[in-house]
């Protein structure tokens, strides 16, 4: 255990909306467990109200990869500056949280300052790139895990990782009864979440199609209605000024998987908040709009048959997912509407979806990583 008495330093690297959630759970957790410890590092609001010290704001131009090249230069200007403190301050561990592209670096410059370094979110290597393990394996000295194969996977490889559960779920109760409300499901009544992402580049990209769909089902069912979900208010406002004539909606900050217990079916861009929804046994269509020149490039690379998380767990297409990037909105409105005429798919898919995140649920991430990150503090 560590020293009682010691002042421990914990530096945290968070580079996106969902990470600066994450590491702000984690940071509360570790606080209760071992009260003192002195956290900095870069991240976003959630974190500093957490009691992190913040180098640097990474989280307000987060972008996915194939949108991040607007960004090298501000990142690799922000990796020098963590260098830097790394190398003129005393810390005891460093922990990355997802984000790879951006925390390797971080990570080998805590190994090459001599810091224990823990992954918070391992990389989705068994997805694509899985060349990149023996980068990991250099800098990385624990790996927490959020889908319960990763473990095996990664131990195979090498690697000293952990199943811990997703902080996602740490405050979620699974809507195990949900699929019993699509019953008497009547579609000329269904309320839809649109959910177009976090980042500005998912936004730019998807909510403008998300909302020609709402369009094309408000024809169909004129007493549908809709709600628009921002992470926060600035992004709300953002999609309100990017509203497309003719398109109504009310527009609310509030977490996906309140929202998703709430409406009958939801249009979501692919990422973590695909679990939130399923949790919520909300029937949904996944989307995503990758560059095609890009991934005519690095495409090759795709170790998976599916690439959004409900379909990779489930190891088929439970639900219809319409990545990396689409042409036409014409095959995802047909498939919403396939989906809200069919009473008994609906419940089904409704069962299936909240049973798929139970296990996810079966841990308290933020203490599972918060003990770990204690004990490697020796």
């Amino acid at each position: 255990m560590p020293n009682k008495d010691k002042k421990y330093r914990v530096f945290i690297s968070a580079a996106e909306p969902s990470a600066d959630a994450h590491c702000a759970s984690l940071i509360a957790a570790m606080q209760e467990s071992r009260p003192g410890i002195e956290f900095v590092g870069v991240g976003g609001p959630k974190m500093a109200q957490a009691g992190c010290e913040l180098l640097e704001n990474t989280v307000d131009k987060a972008a996915m990869i194939y949108k991040a090249f607007s960004q090298v230069a501000r990142f690799y200007k922000i990796v020098k500056h963590i260098k830097h403190y790394l190398k003129s301050n005393n810390v005891d561990l460093v922990i990355v949280c997802d984000s790879p592209s951006f925390n390797f670096h971080v990570a080998k410059a805590a190994k090459k300052a001599g810091i224990k370094t823990l992954f918070f979110v391992a990389p989705q290597l068994w997805a694509w790139g899985g060349w990149r393990i023996r980068k990991l394996r250099k800098c990385c000295d624990k790996l927490c895990c959020l889908l319960p194969f990763e473990q095996d996977w990664f131990g195979q490889r090498g690697m000293d990782a952990v199943f811990v559960g997703n902080p996602l779920m740490d405050k979620l109760e699974i809507a195990f009864s949900r699929h019993e409300q699509y019953v008497d499901f009547e579609p000329k009544k269904a309320r839809f979440a649109i959910m177009p992402g976090s980042r500005a580049a998912e936004i730019d990209s998807l909510w403008q199609p998300m909302q020609q769909i709402a369009l094309r089902l408000k024809e169909k069912y004129p007493a549908a209605t809709f709600v628009a979900v921002a992470v926060d208010a600035k992004r709300k406002e953002i999609l309100r000024a990017a509203q497309i004539p003719g398109f109504e909606c009310q527009y609310s900050v509030d977490s996906v998987n309140k929202t998703a217990l709430s409406v009958d079916f939801s249009i979501v861009t692919s990422g973590s908040a695909t679990l939130e929804i399923a949790a919520a046994g909300c029937p949904m269509v996944i989307m995503y709009q990758s560059s095609r020149i890009l991934w005519y490039l690095l495409g090759w690379a795709m170790n998976t048959k599916y690439l959004s998380l409900v379909n990779i767990l489930a190891g088929r297409e439970l639900v219809p997912e319409f990545m990396p990037n689409f042409t036409s909105i014409e095959p995802i409105v047909a498939s919403i509407e396939q989906l809200l005429q069919d009473n008994n798919k609906l419940a089904k898919l409704s069962g299936e979806l909240t049973r798929l995140t139970e296990p996810l649920a079966e841990k308290k991430a933020s203490h599972e990583v918060a003990n770990i990150a204690i004990e490697m503090m020796r």
